[in-house]
């Protein structure tokens, strides 16, 4: 498959990834953005490889200033305070997510769930170390309130998807 193929798959997902990490949902004390959203559809819709050239790009756009992260955030502060877990963690979403088979409702839910699990993992561990909470106030900050939201995301990713690759069968990308 040409390069050129790859290259626009990740540039338009990381694009997703930048406008989708803008929009929030204010619910409840912590507002909701479509982050974890844009990385569980780019990397069920991409292959690995893709996928995380994408979230790599994204994060490293952020690094350099662009206000790519959710509320216009950016910088190196960003990647280094309490809660830059939950955006080093979407690397590794991104990888575990798009490592499934991409063949059934179930499968991508699946993928999902241990993909977000993964970001929820490496987000905790720094709201622990950097912003010095204990082990449950960190799960209890980080991940508990989430997991509805997530959940009904993570669904929504998985009726997405099917549709999705149906009607891009036949770009050259999706065929090898």
């Amino acid at each position: 498959m040409p390069a050129i193929y790859r290259l626009l798959m990740i540039s338009v997902s990381t694009a997703i990834l930048a406008v989708l990490s803008q929009l929030t949902i204010p619910i409840g004390t912590t507002p909701i953005t479509l982050q974890t959203f844009a990385v569980g559809l780019v990397a069920s819709l991409l292959k690995w490889r893709e996928a995380l050239l994408a979230v790599a790009l994204y994060i490293l756009l952020g690094a350099i200033g662009l206000p790519v992260f959710a509320g216009g955030g950016s910088g190196i502060a960003t990647l280094a305070s309490p809660n830059s877990g939950f955006i080093w963690g979407f690397l590794l979403h991104a990888l575990v997510t798009s490592l499934f088979p991409k063949t059934n409702i179930a499968t991508l839910f699946g993928a999902n769930v241990l993909g977000d699990l993964c970001l929820f993992v490496c987000g905790i561990i720094s709201l622990h170390y950097l912003g010095h909470l204990s082990w449950t106030a960190s799960i209890l900050a980080g991940f508990v309130p989430f997991i509805p939201v997530e959940l009904v995301k993570i669904l929504l990713i998985s009726l997405i998807i099917p549709k999705l690759r149906q009607s891009l069968k036949n770009m050259t990308y999706f065929q090898s």
